[in-house]
C-alpha cells in the first residue's frame, strides 16, 4: 500500500495518497475545483486551463490542478507539508481570465440553448465571469458536421476541451472525433465528415460541458427543472446499467446514465439511451379478445371471462419474455405451475441448466473485468450484445490484458488473438489450459449455448476456468433471464418441450418466438408486436418504466427498476394482471399488494431481497458432455431491434437502416 503524504489545502491539513493529482487531492479534502477538459475516466488533456490553483513555494504562477500529482510537490523551508491555495487572488484573477478567454467567441445561446440549466460553462461564467467584455472583434463562427441522428452539433459553442475526442478514441475505441487547425481555426470535426458509428456515441452529449453537442431526438422538448427524474435500471440488455429516467406528465423525455463501478461505470448504449420513443408508439392500451378471426376491444371482464372459457381443460404451458419484471413471472409460476403447468424462459433454447446458478450466472463479477489479465471470449460479439461490457474489456486490454477470441471475427474496437471458429478451437483451448500463465476469465455468449451442444460449450467454459483458476460469466442478451432461472421458470428439454402438448399457452411478453398454431394463446404485454398478433386475447401490460419491478442482470445481482410514469388508457401492473385472473379462475394467489407479493418471493429466495449485492455463486460442474461439430455463428439480430419496444422505436429504426447501409458499403469494398 502506497504511504500517504500530508498536504495543506487552504489552511486545512489533509492525507492522500501522493499519486492522486492536486485536483483530486482538494476534492478529498473538500474543496471543489472548476475544470472543463478533466474527466475521471478520460485521459489528462490539461488545455482548459479552469483548473488552476496556487502551489506555495512552486512556481510563480497557477499550476494545473489536473496535471500536476501530490508526489511532485516540495516541501515548505523548514520541512512543512506542502499548500495549495484555491481561493487565494492569485487564483481569483487566473480563473476570471480564463473564463474570459472562453466566453470571447462564445454565442449569447442560453435562451435557446439545449444544455441551459446543466451547463457547467453557465454555472462557471456565474461564478468566475465578469459582468463586461473587453472583446469588440466579431465573434468565430463554425460549420456543424453532421455526426448522425443522435448527437447534435453547434460547433460555435465548443471550448475544445476534447472530452468528445478522448471518449470516443479511449472508451468507445472508434477514432471518428478529432480537432483540426491551430489557433482560432481549430476546431472539433468528425474525420472526413463522416457520421459517427460507436454504440456508445450518445455519451459525448453527457461528457460536452457546453451546448456544442446536445441530444437530437430529446432537443427543445423539455427544461432540466421540468423533468421528473426516476432512478432505474435498464432492461435492453442484460447487464443491468443503472439509468434515470426523466418524464415530462406521462411521457419519457429522455435516459440518462447513472454512476455504478460493479456494472456500466458511468456510460450508456445507445440503444438503452434513446430507446424511450418506442414507449410511445404501438402501445397495447386496452384489452381484446378475437373474434371471428379478428381481434377486437373488450373490457377487462370479457377478456378474463374469454380466458377462462379458453383454458378450461386444457393443459397450460407459460412463457416468460426477456423484458418481464421477477414479480411478474413468480406470480405466473404461482398460477400456471401452481395448477401442474409448464413454464420456460429459455425462448432462445439457450442450453442453460436448471438449478445450477454457478452455471448460469457465472462465477465472476462484471467489475473483476477490470483486473483481468487473460479473457478470453466464447461465441460471442460484445460490441453488438452488449456495447457498455465491451467498453469494459476495452478498458481491460488497455491495461495490459490479453484477449482471445473463438467464434467469428468481428471488430470488437481492440486487438485479440483469434483462436478459431469451431469447437475444435475451443477444445484446443481446453487442452492448453493451466494456471501456470494465470486465471482466464471466460466470457460465453448465448449464440454459443443456443446450439445443439449448447451444455457442452458451457461445461467447457467452466473446465477452461476451473483449470485456469479463473471464472466465467454468461453474457445473457435478456433482462430477464437469470431472475426466471433463479426462481425455476425452465423445464427440462427447453421450450419445445414445454409447449408439446400444450392446449393454451400464457405468454408474458414474450415477442421472439413463433408459436404454432392451435393452442389457445393469452398475450400480456405492453406492445403490439409478433406475441399480440398470434393471440387469442390480448392482456395490456405495464412496460418497465410504468412499474416497479425487481431485474437479475447477467452476474446475478438484483436491482431495483423504480416506476417513473404510469401506463397507458387500461394497462395495468404485470403482476396485478395475474392476481386479478387468478381470482377469476378460482385460484386465488395468496398476496393483494406488490410487498405481499415480494416477501413470498423473497422467503422461496432470499438473495433477490438483497438488492444490489452479488452473491457469490457456487461452482457446480456440469457433466462432460462431447463437443459437437462445426463454426459458432453468432446469432443474425439487428442490435437496434432486439425486443418491441426498440422495434417500435422511430430512432432505432434510423440507427438500424444506417448500420445496414454500412454494412452493405463495406461488403461491396
Amino acid at each position: 500500500m502506497t504511504d500517504l503524504r500530508t498536504i495543506i489545502v487552504d489552511g486545512t491539513e489533509v492525507a492522500v495518497d501522493p499519486r492522486l493529482t492536486l485536483l483530486q487531492a482538494c476534492e478529498q479534502a473538500g474543496v471543489e475545483i472548476p475544470r472543463f477538459c478533466y474527466h475521471e475516466r478520460l485521459s489528462i488533456a490539461g488545455n482548459c486551463r479552469m483548473c488552476l490553483v496556487e502551489v506555495v513555494g512552486g512556481p510563480p504562477k497557477p499550476a494545473a490542478s489536473c496535471a500536476m500529482q501530490v508526489k511532485d510537490l516540495r516541501p515548505g523551508r523548514n520541512g512543512e507539508p506542502p499548500e495549495i491555495k484555491t481561493k487565494s487572488p492569485m487564483v481569483k484573477k487566473a480563473r476570471e481570465g480564463v473564463m474570459e478567454f472562453l466566453l470571447i467567441n462564445h454565442p449569447l445561446d442560453c435562451p435557446i440553448c439545449d444544455q441551459g440549466g446543466e451547463c457547467d460553462l453557465q454555472d462557471q461564467a456565474m461564478a468566475y465571469g465578469v459582468d463586461f467584455s473587453r472583446y469588440r472583434e466579431p465573434k468565430r463562427a463554425a460549420i456543424d458536421p453532421d455526426l448522425g441522428p443522435l448527437v447534435g452539433t453547434k460547433m460555435t459553442r465548443c471550448i475544445s476541451c476534447t472530452r468528445c475526442v478522448r471518449f470516443i478514441t479511449e472508451v468507445a475505441g472508434v477514432p471518428e472525433m478529432g480537432q483540426t487547425g491551430r489557433g482560432e481555426d481549430s476546431e472539433i470535426t468528425s474525420y472526413l465528415g463522416q457520421m459517427l458509428t460507436s454504440e456508445l456515441q450518445g455519451n459525448v452529449v453527457d461528457l460536452c460541458p457546453v451546448g456544442a453537442l446536445t441530444s437530437k431526438p430529446y432537443a427543445f422538448t423539455a427544461r432540466p427543472w421540468e423533468l421528473k427524474k426516476t432512478e432505474s435500471i435498464d432492461v435492453m440488455d442484460a447487464l443491468g446499467s443503472s439509468i434515470r429516467v426523466d418524464t415530462k406528465g406521462r411521457e419519457v423525455m429522455r435516459i440518462l446514465p447513472r454512476n455504478h463501478d460493479g456494472t456500466n461505470e458511468e456510460w450508456l448504449a445507445d440503444r438503452s439511451r434513446y430507446i424511450w420513443d418506442g414507449l410511445r408508439r404501438q402501445r397495447l392500451d386496452r384489452p381484446y379478445v378475437r373474434r371471428d378471426g379478428k381481434l377486437v376491444p373488450a373490457t377487462w371482464a370479457e377478456a378474463f371471462r374469454a380466458i377462462v372459457d379458453g383454458i378450461d381443460g386444457k393443459t397450460v404451458a407459460a412463457v416468460a419474455g426477456d423484458l418481464a419484471a421477477t414479480e411478474a413471472i413468480f406470480a405466473l409460476r404461482e398460477l400456471i405451475g401452481g395448477a401442474g403447468g409448464k413454464l420456460e424462459c429459455r425462448t432462445d433454447e439457450a442450453k442453460l441448466p436448471i438449478g445450477n446458478r454457478g452455471a448460469y450466472a457465472g462465477t465472476a463479477r462484471i467489475e473483476d473485468i477490470d483486473s483481468a489479465r487473460r479473457i478470453l471470449l466464447v461465441g460471442t460479439n460484445p460490441r453488438l450484445e452488449a456495447p457498455v461490457l465491451n467498453a469494459r474489456i476495452r478498458k481491460a486490454w488497455l491495461a495490459g490484458a490479453d484477449v482471445a477470441l473463438v467464434g467469428e471475427g468481428v471488430d470488437l474496437t481492440y486487438d485479440y488473438a483469434h483462436v478459431g471458429t469451431d469447437r475444435a478451437a475451443l477444445a484446443k483451448v481446453l487442452d492448453a489450459a493451466s494456471d501456470q500463465d494465470g486465471p482466464v476469465l471466460v466470457v460465453v455468449g448465448q449464440a454459443a449455448l443456443t446450439c445443439e451442444d449448447g451444455a457442452a460449450v458451457l461445461a467447457t467454459v467452466q473446465q477452461i476456468a476451473a483449470r485456469t483458476g479463473g471464472a466465467h460469466l454468461v453474457l445473457h442478451t435478456a433482462a430477464s433471464r437469470v431472475g426466471a432461472m433463479d426462481l425455476g421458470f425452465a423445464t427440462e428439454g427447453g421450450l419445445a418441450a414445454a409447449l408439446d402438448g400444450a392446449g393454451a399457452i400464457y405468454n408474458l411478453g414474450a415477442d421472439e418466438i413463433d408459436i404454432p398454431a392451435g393452442p389457445f394463446v393469452i398475450y400480456q404485454g405492453s406492445h403490439g408486436d409478433r406475441g399480440a398478433h398470434r393471440a387469442d386475447v390480448i392482456l395490456p401490460g405495464a412496460a418497465w418504466t410504468e412499474e416497479a419491478g425487481i431485474f437479475v442482470n447477467l452476474e446475478g445481482r438484483p436491482q431495483m427498476a423504480n416506476r417513473a410514469g404510469f401506463p397507458p388508457g387500461q394497462a395495468k401492473e404485470n403482476w396485478a394482471i395475474i392476481r386479478a385472473l387468478s381470482a377469476e379462475l378460482g385460484a386465488t394467489l395468496p398476496f393483494d399488494s406488490l410487498s405481499e407479493l415480494r416477501a413470498k418471493m423473497f422467503a422461496a429466495l432470499p438473495h433477490l431481497a438483497r438488492i444490489d449485492e452479488v452473491a457469490e455463486n457456487e461452482a457446480e460442474a456440469l457433466p462432460e458432455a462431447a463437443l459437437g461439430q462445426g463454426e459458432f455463428r453468432n446469432a443474425p439480430v439487428d442490435h437496434y431491434l432486439t425486443n418491441p419496444i426498440a422495434r417500435a422505436s422511430g430512432v432505432m429504426a434510423e440507427l438500424s437502416k444506417l448500420a445496414a447501409q454500412r454494412a452493405t458499403a463495406l461488403a461491396a469494398e
